[in-house]
């Protein structure tokens, strides 16, 4: 996508992108980059048959964001910069992730991050998920997304499901939770919000180098980060 080259054109040293499955980014040289995310390639091949698996990045790391896995594997304050393309949307607590992220940058260290903006996406219908709805997540320590959240993506992107009184929803529902969709809806406004507010909660100041948004990108929020404070 042209709009984030402005982004990774920021980075250099070494850093880690997650979730880049068959889409990593286009990095300047000077970049070193480990891949983390929940399946290897060949799971994540089983999992999405629909898409080429010859494109699929061979994943360093294994790991749940749910479970914190991001600050198990990887020491604190050792990288220049993290990447997450459509990452945040499929987690349990975006906040938690997101103070995960920061704990792993060094000081000054580049957040490159997008959501979905759900005006040009299947989340079109679907209600935006408030901070307040993201904090007492947090709060709660919440590490596995619940059936709710799938109801609600059932509900609002595959209606059709609950209109035939032989479907197995159940099915559905399992389906839905093992390609982990979207858990959570934004556009490029409460995103925004959502990233401002995050740093009073955790304690930590970003400043926006760059940011795309969906009116005039079609797809996303997309922002570059520097981490410019520590967490508490």
């Amino acid at each position: 996508m042209k709009h984030r080259i402005e982004g990774y054109s920021l980075l250099n040293g070494r850093g880690l992108e997650i979730g880049a499955f068959h889409e990593p980014a286009d990095l300047p040289e000077g970049c070193s980059v480990e891949y983390f995310d929940a399946l290897d390639a060949e799971e994540a091949a089983k999992r999405f048959p629909e898409i080429d698996a010859s494109k699929l990045v061979n994943v360093d790391i294994v790991g749940d964001i749910d479970q914190r896995d991001l600050r198990k594997s990887i020491r604190s304050n050792s990288l220049d910069f993290v990447i997450a393309n459509h990452v945040i949307e499929h987690v349990a607590s975006p906040i938690a992730m997101i103070e995960d992220i920061v704990s792993l940058l060094k000081e000054g260290g580049h957040l490159v991050l997008s959501a979905p903006d759900k005006r040009y996406t299947f989340d079109r219908d679907r209600p935006l998920t408030t901070f307040e709805h993201l904090e007492a997540e947090y709060a709660e320590g919440v590490d596995h997304v619940d059936d709710d959240h799938y109801i609600d993506f059932l509900k609002h992107v595959a209606k059709h499901v609950f209109k035939d009184p032989a479907r197995d929803i159940e099915g559905d529902l399992a389906f839905a939770r093992s390609r982990r969709e979207h858990a959570h809806v934004w556009d490029s406004v409460s995103f925004k919000d959502f990233l401002n507010r995050c740093q009073s909660t955790l304690g930590v100041s970003f400043l926006t180098l760059y940011e795309s948004v969906g009116d005039e990108n079609g797809i996303e929020y997309f922002v570059a980060l520097r981490k410019n404070g520590s967490l508490r």
